[in-house]
């Protein structure tokens, strides 16, 4: 199950899940898309085709953990306490 934790950046302000992504393992690569991470639409797209879609169980456990360490290299960061708490705790933020 999914946890969603606020990050902000420049005064916008956003949710993004963090867990399992129940979006990844029914949608596959048109989660990145709707959510404009290009890179990884990509990516997606191009193992969904060599695997017959398959690969969207796997990634379905990871996708969201590789969305929200783009959006911290990118400079977002946590918007309140329970949202880094649970990044840490999550094994995502390091301090």
């Amino acid at each position: 199950m999914a946890v969603m934790i606020n990050m902000q950046k420049n005064g916008i302000e956003t949710a993004v899940p963090v867990g399992f992504s129940w979006t990844t393992l029914f949608f596959g690569f048109f989660v990145p898309l709707f959510r404009g991470d290009w890179l990884w639409f990509a990516i997606m797209l191009v193992l969904a085709a060599c695997s017959l879609g398959t690969i969207n169980f796997l990634l379905s456990f990871f996708y969201n953990r590789i969305y929200l360490s783009n959006l911290l290299n990118k400079g977002w960061v946590p918007a309140d306490e329970y949202s880094y708490n649970t990044l840490r705790q999550k094994g995502i933020l390091s301090k």
